[in-house]
């Protein structure tokens, strides 16, 4: 369905954040117009963007925001509307009392994360300093609220018009930085393992790493057979994120050439999509990143399309910069690890947009709700009903929800039947 819209002038920041509005989250094709008699003339769906109101059409006033280029420093304050937080307040001519398009474009391009700031050892960008944090917002996905409550404005002024719908979601991806935890590592490290856990008196962990490799144990990490028996109970879909780093102080992992690993991608890759999982070095160098990415797509035989970052710095806007020039589609790294909720205050996919260059790129960034980070520090069970009432407001927007989890957190009986329990809610 067409939706048009009145502004007196178009600007890439305008085209990119009304697509995602009105596009991605209501699924309207949108359409611009700067002539009065055109948009006087059109009989569908239709509201005016600018400073003044031009009759009795559905009028949101403009912030200025969408106008301006580069990043500047903003003064604002927070209100609330209909008891959902907002900002970028308006005139009361406005039919919404604040720019939504300005506000979302300033929480979904991370307009904050541009600004200066002093970076963490997790996230590289503070969670302390993020507005949603701050006002405790964390954890709506006001974007996708925003929009909702336009489109309940839309309806009511058009009421003979059947509006899109679309559905909620729920996808769970698994990383794999270090594919086994003891077998296939080489005679060197398991000796090297074993004296270490012999000096620091770790005989539970020397034992377990024996048996494992006498095959008298299955490998904890190998947990792939289990992982897959689940989906399939459940009807679901695991994605699966493989690291392809070469050994450092980062990456542990046996060695990418090794033909067992590839036969495992291979194999992953027949009941759920595949992805890269770059390694630390990557996240900084282009080029050992474009290395990854051959790796990959020698082991996959066709072309990357998805990456994740799940346990190093995202490393914002440049590992998105280097994503796009390798011309990937899909990443899903753009959230907290460790804590929940929406880092772009959308639970709806978005393209990156590059304030510097005041673009649009290709890349498609998926937002994730959970790392299972999170878990590590909570009993699993005591946040699965904390996700039950996230997930509710998600679908009032049928949005999607992103899990992170790894291989690792299933090496334990508690903590996987945990997680299962969880991944089984979220559904």
């Amino acid at each position: 369905m067409e939706l048009l819209v009145y502004i007196p002038k178009q600007t890439p920041r305008i085209n990119y954040i009304f697509r995602h509005i009105c596009g991605r989250i209501l699924g309207f094709k949108v359409k611009f117009t700067s002539k009065v008699e055109d948009f006087i003339s059109f009989e569908g769906v239709k509201f005016s963007y600018a400073k003044k109101r031009l009759g009795n059409e559905v009028f949101i006033q403009k912030f200025g925001l969408l106008e301006e280029l580069g990043i500047n420093d903003l003064n604002f304050s927070m209100d609330l509307w209909e008891n959902v937080p907002c900002f970028f307040r308006v005139s009361s001519e406005s039919d919404i009392p604040f720019d939504i398009f300005s506000a979302s474009f300033y929480l979904v391009t991370r307009y904050e994360e541009y600004q200066p700031h002093v970076k963490n050892d997790v996230d590289s960008y503070p969670i302390e300093e993020s507005l949603a944090y701050q006002h405790d917002f964390l954890r709506t996905p006001v974007v996708d609220v925003w929009a909702y409550k336009l489109k309940a404005i839309l309806e009511a002024k058009f009421p003979d018009i059947k509006f899109p719908q679309k559905k909620f979601k729920s996808q769970f991806l698994i990383s794999v930085s270090k594919a086994f935890k003891h077998r296939h590592n080489g005679f060197v490290r398991f000796v090297g393992a074993s004296l270490r856990d012999l000096l620091q008196l770790q005989l539970k962990s020397m034992f377990d790493r024996f048996k494992t490799m006498l095959r008298l144990q299955q490998d904890p990490y190998d947990v792939y057979d289990e992982l897959i028996n689940f989906a399939k109970e459940n009807r679901m879909k695991l994605d699966f994120y493989f690291q392809l780093s070469n050994y450092s102080r980062y990456t542990k992992g046996i060695s990418y050439n090794k033909r067992i690993y590839h036969k495992l991608i291979k194999s992953m890759g027949d009941y759920g999509d595949l992805g890269l999982l770059p390694g630390f070095e990557a996240l900084y160098s282009f080029e050992i990143l474009k290395k990854e990415k051959k790796r990959w797509e020698s082991i996959v035989n066709r072309s990357l399309s998805k990456t994740l970052i799940k346990n190093y710095h995202l490393n914002f806007p440049d590992a998105y910069l280097n994503f796009n020039k390798l011309e990937i589609d899909e990443d899903f790294s753009m959230g907290y690890q460790k804590n929940i909720g929406f880092r772009a205050g959308t639970c709806t996919s978005f393209q990156f947009y590059d304030l510097n260059l005041e673009q649009v790129s290709g890349l498609v960034l998926q937002p994730y709700v959970l790392n299972s980070n999170v878990l590590k520090t909570v009993d699993t069970y005591n946040k699965i009903e904390e996700l039950k009432e996230l997930k509710s407001s998600i679908k009032a927007v049928n949005g999607q929800m992103n899990f992170l989890f790894e291989n690792s957190d299933f090496a334990e009986s508690g903590s996987k039947n945990a997680i299962f329990a969880l991944m089984k809610e979220m559904l």
